[in-house]
């Protein structure tokens, strides 16, 4: 395609070609020359003014395309990319441990149907229960017990004797248990006869 436009309605200098075959598909072949020649001001251009807009408009749109293509796909990517959210789900302070710990392990604990750890403590070692999934009963010698399901949690002060226990006779119960020792020289745990 050719056109004529003049001077004062011309976007460029000088004789321009802009090509663009095959980079999008309503793109194909397409080809704009725009001359400025003086003398075309006493010619009657075949083309009206709207025509010119109109083009004007599609070489803007076409050079956007073509400018922010790039970086469409870098912004999709930092979009769809989310970053870990942390859920606090307790926080207290060290209890009869001197607020010392030498050394902290995690651990998952999967309980059956019916199940229980056996009554037991652990040595100069706090421990966080979390309930992940299903409920426990957790209950602690002279201080009752409590219930938790999924998303709860308890801390159980160092040297306490207690159990957990799956009280459901269908579903399985899962915890992520957490213990801060204060001295890595103790037993971790210590069944206790009851």
């Amino acid at each position: 395609m050719r056109i004529g436009v003049e001077d004062s309605l011309s976007l460029f200098d000088s004789r321009v070609a802009v090509s663009a075959p095959g980079s999008l598909p309503s793109c194909t072949g397409f080809t704009l020359e725009c001359e400025t020649q003086t003398n075309m001001r006493d010619r009657k251009s075949p083309i009206q003014e709207e025509d010119v807009e109109l083009i004007r408009r599609e070489l803007l749109h076409l050079t956007g395309i073509v400018v922010t293509a790039p970086l469409m796909s870098k912004v999709a990517w930092a979009q769809g990319q989310a970053g870990p959210q942390l859920i606090q789900i307790l926080r207290k302070d060290l209890e009869g441990q001197g607020q010392a710990v030498q050394e902290t392990v995690g651990s998952v604990v999967d309980f059956g149907p019916n199940t229980a750890a056996p009554w037991h403590m652990h040595p100069g070692a706090q421990e966080l229960l979390h309930v992940i999934e299903g409920s426990l009963v957790v209950e602690i010698e002279g201080a009752g017990k409590a219930s938790l399901k999924a998303g709860e949690a308890r801390i159980i002060t160092a040297d306490l004797v207690h159990l957990a226990r799956n009280e459901s006779t269908s579903t399985m119960a899962k915890a992520l248990v957490v213990h801060s020792r204060a001295a890595k020289d103790k037993p971790l745990m210590v069944v206790v006869n009851k």
